[in-house]
């Protein structure tokens, strides 16, 4: 042996003892596993004996076992039996007359009567991907508001809801009539672009998915700025990701709105997301001081221990429910009346080429009587918010 220690020759054989240690200790780990995938009466006494000498492997590989049972139990969907949802809309209806301060957090479940697929069910983006399984792009331009998003207008209308953070980037909270001011979309719009280098940003609505050319840290779209030139970019936040910009993420007025509330009522979100930004779940507070929670969902979330109430049903099953028993009439989604239109500003002769996404269009039949379409904006955008007459100016999520 060299006096600075083992020479290479020792190194090689421990490192080949190390190996052989290794391949015998997965050989054993497969021995053990095929025995208990067996019944106990089916094991010989062999297997028994092997078993016994094994205490540590068979522990490890039931904890594994438990673990992706508890796992698989988890993605399944449950729904409530009629009798049962409806007693608990009632409960989630007693709430919602009496909150002080009601926010509403939605996910990609509330969108999928949109046929936008969510993320995390039997028929998520993520499941099927997990599952080796090809994803099919959906048109989102055919996507309109669903009854939850029109269920939750009308309740922001009649001062029932306060604030509304969605992680969904397909645009149908600001395409329902919830006011600009009234929604947080911590992911961005696809129908948004904006211009950084304004000061405020500069906000273009529109009618088409501006994300065509864009991805994870890459976000210029290709068109640029009508007042200053510079590039425009999506307001979309990518997994790994931070978003910084003001609108239509709209931080400042989640985390205000958080802050505020009583009481949360959280709609088609895994809360796999949500649950790592404790600027909304008022983790500072104490417990008895923390806003109430509801949840909205057929799978499990990690905040189910945690909630008032968890109701096992989809989101416009529940909705429906809820504004019958509140009373309330759910405004019917029209086109002619999407405030898209109005908001959006038009491309300029030489943006055309631009862009190969289909647009929104409205329907070629006449608006119905008494139904006034909303304009298509021809002026120049400004800078500051829509809702005091222009904005201030970022999902493509992790595929709410």
């Amino acid at each position: 042996m060299a006096a600075g220690g083992p020479s290479r020759s020792e190194r090689k054989a421990a490192e080949r003892v190390r190996r052989l240690r290794e391949e015998q200790q997965r050989e054993r780990l497969r021995q053990v596993s095929r025995i208990l995938r067996k019944a106990a009466a089916e094991r010989s006494a062999e297997e028994g004996r092997l078993l016994a000498e094994s205490e540590d492997l068979v522990t490890e590989l039931q904890g594994r076992s438990r673990r992706r049972e508890g796992l698989k139990r988890r993605q399944e969907e449950v729904c409530d039996d009629p009798e049962e949802l409806r007693r608990k809309v009632r409960e989630l209806a007693g709430a919602v007359r009496n909150a002080k301060y009601l926010v509403v957090y939605t996910g990609a479940g509330i969108s999928t009567a949109a046929s936008i697929p969510d993320y995390r069910g039997p028929n998520g983006v993520w499941t099927l991907l997990q599952k080796g399984r090809s994803v099919s792009a959906a048109d989102l331009s055919e996507a309109e508001p669903t009854l939850t998003h029109m269920s939750i207008a009308r309740l922001h209308e009649q001062k029932l809801v306060q604030h509304v953070v969605s992680q969904n980037c397909d645009g149908l909270h600001l395409r329902s009539g919830l006011p600009r001011t009234a929604i947080s979309e911590l992911h961005g719009n696809m129908y948004i672009e904006v211009c950084t280098a304004c000061t405020p940003n500069r906000e273009y609505v529109r009618v088409f998915d501006v994300t065509e050319r864009t991805a994870l840290h890459r976000h210029q779209t290709g068109r640029a700025c009508h007042k200053c030139g510079a590039q425009l970019r999506d307001t979309i936040v990518h997994f790994g990701e931070r978003g910084t910009l003001g609108q239509p993420l709209n931080w400042e007025a989640a985390t205000e709105a958080a802050s505020k509330a009583d009481t949360i009522l959280c709609l088609g979100s895994s809360l796999k997301v949500l649950k790592k930004y404790p600027r909304l779940w008022c983790m500072t507070k104490p417990p008895s001081r923390r806003p109430k929670l509801y949840i909205v969902n057929l799978q499990w979330t990690p905040k189910d221990d945690w909630a008032a109430l968890k109701l096992h049903g989809k989101c416009d099953d529940v909705m429906q429910l809820l504004m019958d028993e509140l009373g309330l009439e759910i405004p019917p989604y029209s086109r002619w009346q999407d405030p898209i239109f109005a908001l959006a500003t038009p491309l300029r002769a030489d943006e055309e080429g631009t862009h190969s996404r289909k647009s929104l269009c409205r329907s070629r039949e006449e608006p119905p009587p008494g139904e006034r379409a909303a304009p298509l904006s021809s002026a120049p955008v400004l800078g500051g918010w829509f809702g005091r007459g222009c904005t201030k100016r970022t999902k493509r999520k992790k595929v709410t």
